[in-house]
């Protein structure tokens, strides 16, 4: 296990500096709003505080003022002793030049008002027009105004409560961190995981709501990129290995073509080469186009299509390789103005795919009907060949998959049709099927649900 320079593991140190700087961010904007909202109360609450102390002290100071101007000024002090043991806060009379005070309360004082100290502590009063000025205070008994006792009562109180309050801020951080840090290190490691060509890995369930959408594309991400590698790998292994025979067929032409010189013989070579060349053609086209739909979903661009025409026309264009086999297409039961919404392009990869197919395997007679059930269009696909196996008939759309037939390899081909026309189905909401036919031999399904224009 990896550790940092005080020993302890990585992660862990990690996660308490994660905390720890969270904690401190938290921490702090909390005191800072504490403080402001402190300042603004208190500024907005001074005045009220000040005109409350006024209002309770006025009587107070007219008793003790109309009581010191019953006596002559050389008995004030003693009688403002006297006057004092009556009440809970101190009472004394200064001179108007030992008393500092801000500009604006000196103002209010000298014009003979009840001033009140910054601190709300101590009340004064300008004795009628002497110099002289009554002081009353402090009025709070624990008030130090020489500040010598730091840790009053008041901050004893506030230091505890700002002691647990930083207390259960710290739990409530860690108990949110905590499990947050847990879903990120889980991210990092799969993220590394999969940076390490390890496509097999997934972030596990996160356990904070905030990172589960996260974990869930990262885990779609490497399944994607999983099941693209692993297609490329699937392909490029095929590739190779159906190159190999007509490659090899054409090596052997090619060195039997250098021994003989008869005309006809190498005419013969020549066109086993045309056709391995051929061959190797449809290969790379077929091999393009089903990487092509399994890298990315081509976008549908659907238009409206008279479907009995358009499909007797791809049955017309491929009729030319069937040769001397009997290909019927079949409509009578679909209604004569049938039209849908289609994407004749990639459509006809699959309906050419399918009868390609047929005419393959074959002996002598291909039908192409269709037929219009509960919306959903249906084009089926029969021969009178040899037919598929029903555990084998799923597995034909499995690219380069071969039967194990030995037709399969007299006729050729790579397993990429069926496989195309079943990708094309599925990006049109529908499915492809193989059965048995009604000829014999094999039927191939395409459906997919009839999407009618709109008015």
């Amino acid at each position: 296990m990896l550790k940092n320079r005080f020993g302890l593991p990585t992660g862990g140190y990690r996660l308490s500096q994660l905390f720890f700087n969270f904690y401190l961010l938290t921490m702090g904007s909390f005191i800072a709003i504490v403080i402001v909202a402190d300042f603004l109360i208190a500024t907005a609450l001074r005045d009220i505080s000040d005109d409350y102390t006024r209002r309770f002290m006025q009587g107070t100071v007219a008793m003790i003022e109309d009581d010191l101007f019953r006596h002559r000024r050389s008995d004030w002090a003693k009688r403002i002793k006297t006057i004092g043991e009556r009440f809970n806060y101190k009472l004394a009379i200064s001179d108007r030049h030992d008393i500092r005070l801000p500009p604006a309360q000196a103002l209010k004082l000298d014009a003979g008002e009840l001033t009140v100290s910054t601190d709300g502590e101590i009340v004064y009063r300008r004795l009628k027009n002497t110099a002289q000025i009554l002081v009353i205070g402090p009025l709070s008994p624990e008030h130090d105004p020489d500040n010598r006792r730091f840790f009053t009562l008041e901050m004893r109180i506030r230091l505890l409560t700002w002691g647990l309050i930083g207390l259960f801020l710290a739990i409530a951080v860690w108990l949110w961190v905590r499990p947050v840090w847990r879903d990120l290190e889980a991210l990092r490691q799969t993220a590394r995981a999969l940076g390490e060509g390890d496509f097999a890995a997934r972030a596990p369930r996160a356990r904070n709501i905030s990172f589960g959408l996260l974990a869930e594309t990262l885990n779609t991400m490497a399944e994607r990129i999983q099941r693209l590698i692993a297609t490329q790998k699937e392909l490029s292994s095929a590739i190779s290995h159906e190159l190999r025979t007509p490659i090899a067929r054409m090596r052997f032409a090619l060195e039997m073509l250098a021994e003989t010189d008869e005309q006809s013989e190498r005419e013969r070579l020549w066109l086993m080469m045309e056709e391995d060349l051929d061959e190797l053609d449809n290969l790379i086209d077929s091999s393009l186009t089903y990487a092509r739909f399994e890298r990315e979903k081509p976008e549908l661009h659907p238009v409206s299509t008279d479907f009995i025409h358009w499909l007797r026309e791809e049955v017309e264009d491929i009729r030319i390789l069937g040769g001397k086999l009997e290909l019927v297409i079949d409509t009578e039961s679909l209604p004569g103005n049938l039209r849908i919404e289609l994407d004749r392009k990639s459509m006809q990869f699959a309906v050419r795919n399918l009868m390609r197919n047929a005419i393959k395997y074959a002996q002598s007679r291909i039908v192409v009907s269709a037929e219009l059930v509960d919306g959903q269009i249906r084009i089926n696909v029969d021969d009178d060949g040899i037919g598929i196996p029903p555990e084998e008939r799923e597995n034909v759309f499995t690219a380069f998959t071969r039967l194990d037939r030995s037709r399969d390899r007299t006729t050729g081909g790579y397993g990429l049709g069926l496989a195309i026309a079943r990708l094309v189905l599925e990006l049109h909401g529908g499915t492809a099927s193989a059965h048995e036919s009604p000829l014999g031999g094999a039927r191939f399904t395409l459906e997919w649900p009839a999407q009618m224009p709109r008015e």
